[in-house]
């Protein structure tokens, strides 16, 4: 359930220029929960991603702010707050570089000076959560591509962050692979920012939907209630898949 306390995330007006001039964000506000779900969405360039390493200060902006928890994200605190905000990248192996399963899911808390049996306890808690406990000891370029996405959770999951941040997680899945993973994603009790252009998937476990555009947030609605609005999705170059309706899935509600 959404904790109306303290935000896991809340960003203030936050607009950034790449050093050639280009600005992609102009003052974005938005605010999740503890424990919520959402979506960010938009066409390709809208600025979807460089909103998200802002969330973790891969990148870092002179105008507005971001916090974690309550914690601001600045040179001082990234230490805490890369462990707090845990970012799966689209592509698993640039996440997973060790020579085993288990080495990957250890490689975060071991950094932390996690070792002996609270780092085992970090490691079996992480890779039971996603379903991959019985690989452990496997090299990662021998798993299937979906399995490797499933460890790459696990590697930021180990580090019991405060903020999930999923970048298209059920791209290049086969279907079986985006039922597990769907499976796995909605049992994980963190607050979950998913950005993806699979508008069901995004509909399916996001109750809450945040649409995003030449760096503005233009939406922030009901995940079903954005996606049937037509007008605002032929407006921003999001379409649903031929025979899809919105009301024909029902999200899972946290």
């Amino acid at each position: 359930m959404t904790d109306s306390g303290v935000a896991s995330l809340e960003v203030r007006q936050l607009a950034f220029a790449y050093p050639d001039g280009t600005q992609v964000l102009f003052g974005i506000d938005l605010r999740l929960g503890r424990g919520e779900r959402v979506a960010l969405l938009g066409p390709n360039g809208a600025g979807k991603t460089t909103l998200a390493l802002h969330l973790n200060g891969i990148l870092t902006s002179g105008q507005g702010s971001v916090t974690i928890a309550g914690m601001p994200v600045h040179q001082d605190t990234l230490p805490e707050i890369r462990r707090r905000v845990g970012i799966v990248f689209q592509d698993p192996d640039d996440q997973l570089f060790m020579p085993t399963v288990r080495e990957d899911v250890a490689f975060g808390p071991h950094n932390l000076g996690l070792s002996g049996d609270e780092l085992d306890l970090r490691v079996e808690e992480a890779l039971d959560a996603v379903g991959m406990s019985d690989s452990r000891d496997r090299p990662p370029h021998h798993l299937s591509f979906g399995q490797r996405r499933r460890v790459a959770v696990a590697t930021v999951l180990a580090m019991r962050p405060e903020v999930l941040v999923l970048d298209e997680p059920s791209s290049n899945l086969d279907p079986a692979s985006r039922r597990e993973l769907a499976d796995i994603l909605d049992r994980l009790d963190v607050t979950t920012l998913m950005i993806t252009h699979d508008l069901p998937y995004a509909l399916e476990l996001c109750p809450r939907a945040v649409l995003i555009d030449a760096g503005v947030i233009v939406a922030d609605r009901p995940t079903g209630e954005l996606l049937a609005d037509t007008e605002l999705m032929g407006a921003h170059r999001l379409e649903l898949p031929y025979g899809f309706a919105p009301e024909g899935l029902t999200v899972r509600l946290r």
